[in-house]
């Protein structure tokens, strides 16, 4: 049972990695993601075919995980999932024609291993530990949210080259604050019936989720799809891990050894993040090919047609 959890795990970790690519070539075939235009931007990316698709894919990587879940232990799975990052690479450049350098393929698999050392150094906890802080819980939404919010409204951080890339990790948080409001649902449903469905948490639970849809297909519209994909799993774990000790009082590392292969993890994923991202040079690309548009005063300076009577 073990080793059919673990390769649940596996695909699962390569159902999610085929969603993510699959999305990416979906999102960029559409206009620019505008989140005050929730309604118009939604229609053109379901109407995608391939973020269709995408979604689909990521429903089913959903399914696998909780199948691998009642399989494995959980950190054994999120294990597998973690060192299932390197797929990213592989599917990219062999299937959907995404050129990967070599740097990039060293920052992978660091980072794949370091989330490894992260998620495998966390101590396992003793039941479902549904009780949670409500302070924590607040503060974790604010920080998630709050940070997203920034990048997805900041006009200054839009124009920069690396924005997908942090837009891409904002996301990433903003599914871990989205799944610890519905554990803590989960707890009053448990407690209180479907009524518990109305917990006040229901509210950050879904502007996460709605925040989190628009930022990652907003940062998947970047070439750079490898690196978005890679920083959204570093958010999403990280801020997973950050969560459950914060919210719901899981367990940290303790010990003296444990804490160092911990810390190391969190090293090897920070130095990988500086790595990932791609040389730019599609904008300078860009401004070689086109021409310059006219200016104005080009266009006041050109001569009018005289009619032919005059």
């Amino acid at each position: 049972m073990l080793v059919v959890g673990l390769g649940v795990a596996l695909l699962c970790a390569l159902a999610t990695n085929v969603a993510f690519l699959c999305r990416h070539r979906g999102a960029s075939s559409v206009d620019t993601v505008e989140w005050r235009r929730p309604w118009r931007t939604s229609k053109a990316l379901w109407t995608a075919r391939w973020f269709a698709i995408g979604m689909g894919v990521a429903l089913v990587a959903w399914l696998l995980h909780v199948a691998a879940l009642a399989l494995a232990p959980i950190t054994l799975v999120q294990i597998v999932i973690s060192g299932g990052l390197v797929l990213v690479a592989v599917i990219a450049e062999r299937y959907f024609g995404i050129s990967v350098g070599k740097k990039q393929w060293i920052a992978i698999a660091v980072m794949a291993a370091g989330l490894a050392l992260v998620t495998g150094t966390v101590p396992a906890p003793k039941g479902a530990h549904s009780s949670y802080s409500v302070r924590g819980m607040i503060l974790f939404q604010m920080v998630a949210i709050g940070i997203a919010a920034v990048f997805m409204l900041s006009e200054r951080l839009a124009q920069r080259t690396r924005y997908a890339i942090a837009l891409g990790a904002a996301a990433g948080m903003l599914f871990a604050a989205s799944d610890a409001a519905l554990k803590a649902i989960t707890k009053h449903v448990g407690d209180d019936g479907l009524v518990g469905v109305l917990s006040p948490w229901l509210i950050p639970c879904v502007l996460a989720s709605v925040m989190g849809f628009f930022a990652s297909a907003r940062s998947l519209q970047d070439k750079d799809a490898v690196a978005v994909i890679s920083l959204t799993t570093v958010g999403s774990t990280v801020a997973t891990i950050i969560g459950g000790a914060v919210v719901f009082r899981d367990p940290m590392a303790s010990q003296p050894l444990v804490l160092a292969l911990q810390l190391t993890g969190f090293l090897c994923v920070c130095v990988a993040a500086g790595m990932i991202p791609a040389p730019v040079r599609a904008v300078d690309e860009v401004t070689e090919d086109q021409p310059e548009p006219e200016s104005e005063q080009g266009r006041e300076r050109e001569p009018q047609r005289v009619p032919a009577h005059a």
